[in-house]
């Protein structure tokens, strides 16, 4: 699987894939997450995209199998300057993953996009629902460390934190 950034021509084939993301949230205990706000909006994909900051994992045919938004620095997500029940491990540049979305294709497209991002930073926060079982049990299987509680803007719900960084 490659990952690159997403074109604007992909945008609905994109938004196709966040649709069928929160479906497949809904039907596994996870209505919430992005459901009732229909997360995420049709006009931040397309900054996302315009900004070079939406990638894509696309399969050896060609095919879309996952979406996600990447950046990296210091700070870079106000979200994350407070954390409540924990604290991060490291307060060094990070990058971060969010609106994380498979398109149900491709086994593993969840898997190689934060391996990417991980790849791309050394340093790497996530963040989740708390019923998101599914991104819970992934970023365990591949080494992040539940950190606490943060709070996004999009809706009133807490979100568990997630971090990993790798030693030189």
């Amino acid at each position: 699987m490659k990952i690159r950034t997403t074109r604007p021509e992909e945008l609905d084939e994109v938004m196709g894939i966040y649709a069928h993301a929160r479906q497949f949230m809904a039907e596994h205990g996870n209505p919430n997450q992005w459901g009732p706000t229909k997360w995420p909006p049709r006009e931040l994909v397309a900054q996302d995209i315009a900004n070079k900051k939406s990638h894509v994992a696309v399969c050896d045919d060609r095919r879309i199998a996952a979406v996600f938004f990447y950046d990296f620095g210091k700070d870079i997500d106000p979200c994350y300057a407070v954390i409540d029940d924990g604290s991060w491990e490291s307060d060094e540049p990070y990058g971060v993953v969010h609106r994380i979305a498979s398109a149900g294709i491709e086994r593993g497209a969840g898997t190689a996009c934060i391996t990417w991002a991980l790849e791309q930073s050394r340093h790497l926060r996530i963040d989740t629902h708390s019923d998101n079982y599914v991104l819970q049990n992934l970023l365990a299987k591949i080494g992040f460390t539940r950190r606490g509680i943060i709070y996004v803007h999009e809706d009133n719900d807490p979100r568990l934190a997630y971090e990993r960084v790798l030693s030189d």
